[in-house]
């Protein structure tokens, strides 16, 4: 029972000992013991807060762990520009591509995702960290963004979820961050003249010297940047998306084995694929065609992941090898590997795709689906072979969002259907590549 009045106490401190600053309208929290008030992490079952709720301790810890005390952030971009904000994250140095989400929600989520390897991710979003930090909504198992930019970090983590504030997540991930930047006029800047190299700092306060370095950053052009996301080993894969609910549910069991090819997978698309009733296997994404069909999978999934598509030869070779013999789904990196396994090429968009709030038409039908995207790569048109016909196109430049062979059992699509964050108006995907593994079984 939590209730909400005008502070009683002396003005210095609190009932749990904390010293506020307090002025004619401040309000404070006032938590009173319930013994029948327990909170429990749904999926890890460790992590509870039993008896005295303290939510009082609860928000100050959030509020003091945010590292916003004046140490001074720089970011410099290769054309020059330099932004100069206040450090929320771990000190040191690091470059990477800037690029901007428009996102509202989901910073956790972008955080962890292994497509951001080697990205500086600006948020448009005025205000972050206003929700915390929590495990279950994690992506993979640590931040892999190359630094982090928002406009304001929130000094109180406001939701009964948090385990720990954003703030200190940076600093435990060593993720480069800071705050108090003109975002707006940064976005503009990448939006007029493209995502450019940059650097974070919080140790070198030289203009020209950062500026130099940001123009040595390697960018994405020609890295293959899956070798340093994809898993060391094989990984079954359980955890269903009822595996969140409380109580859990439980899902029958489609009879179906697929095989997904972990290029910088999210969590999440793996519980849709556990979700359906399949059994799911998670193979690196350099794994052979051999190592592949060696399993038996009714299904190959072509998983998201970072940068440029057209170095990985070896998962070009692997989709061709499976071509025509197992009915194969693909998203986001995916969808570009499975476009130049077939003979297409790719080309780097300007700034890219990245965000929860992107139009996507359904060509074959007119409909129009809200999707949550991630990419700065997509599939050129011109290139596209007569084998391969679009499905899907961004609404916003009419770029390619999917494809699917005429032939052989496959189609892929440029976004994220399970969402996390996102809207859910591309499930339906996943239902469709169950249909097809279905089809294709009665051959």
């Amino acid at each position: 029972m939590v209730g909400l009045g005008r502070a009683s106490r002396p003005p210095h401190a609190d009932r749990f000992g904390h010293h506020h600053r307090r002025g004619r309208d401040d309000f404070v929290v006032q938590a009173i013991a319930t013994p029948e008030l327990t909170l429990v992490d749904r999926r890890q079952k460790d992590y509870h807060l039993a008896g005295l709720f303290q939510l009082d301790q609860i928000t100050n810890r959030g509020r003091s762990q945010v590292s916003d005390q004046g140490k001074r952030g720089f970011l410099a971009l290769e054309d020059g520009t330099v932004y100069e904000g206040v450090s929320i994250g771990a000190d040191g140095e690091k470059d990477g591509e800037v690029v901007f989400n428009t996102s509202l929600t989901g910073y956790q989520e972008i955080l962890t995702d292994p497509s951001y390897r080697g990205q500086i991710v600006t948020m448009t979003y005025p205000m972050i960290g206003n929700v915390g930090i929590n495990r279950q909504d994690c992506e993979s198992s640590k931040s892999h963004v190359a630094g982090f930019i928002v406009r304001e970090n929130s000094r109180v983590s406001s939701n009964y979820r948090s385990e720990e504030s954003l703030s200190h997540y940076l600093i435990q991930q060593s993720i480069v961050a800071i705050a108090n930047i003109d975002t707006r006029a940064l976005v503009r800047r990448i939006r007029d003249r493209g995502a450019q190299r940059g650097i974070l700092s919080t140790i070198d306060f030289d203009h020209d010297s950062l500026v130099a370095k940001a123009r040595k950053s390697p960018g994405l052009v020609g890295r293959d940047l899956v070798r340093e996301v994809v898993p060391e080993a094989v990984r079954k894969w359980t955890e269903t998306l009822h595996d969140l609910a409380n109580p859990p549910g439980k899902i029958p069991s489609s009879g179906f084995h697929v095989v997904c090819l972990d290029y910088g997978m999210k969590w999440n698309i793996a519980r849709h694929l556990a979700n359906q009733g399949n059994r799911v296997t998670i193979l690196p994404g350099t794994a052979s065609a051999e190592e592949v069909l060696a399993l038996d999978p009714d299904g190959v999934f072509l998983s998201n992941g970072p940068g440029d598509p057209e170095p990985l030869d070896y998962a070009q070779q692997t989709i061709r090898g499976v071509l025509g013999k197992k009915p194969v789904f693909g998203i986001c990196l995916g969808h570009q590997l499975l476009s130049l396994a077939s003979g297409a090429k790719t080309y780097k968009l300007k700034f890219g795709h990245r965000g929860a709030n992107q139009p996507v038409l359904q060509c074959g039908t007119g409909r129009v689906e809200i999707t949550s995207q991630n990419h700065g790569f997509a599939v050129e048109e011109s290139s596209l072979p007569d084998c391969l016909e679009i499905t899907h196109r961004n609404l916003n430049d009419n770029t390619i969002a999917g494809v699917r062979h005429k032939q052989l059992p496959a189609f892929s699509v440029q976004y994220h259907p399970e969402a996390s964050a996102g809207p859910h108006d591309s499930a339906y995907l996943f239902d469709s590549f169950q249909q097809m593994m279905h089809q294709h079984s009665r051959r």
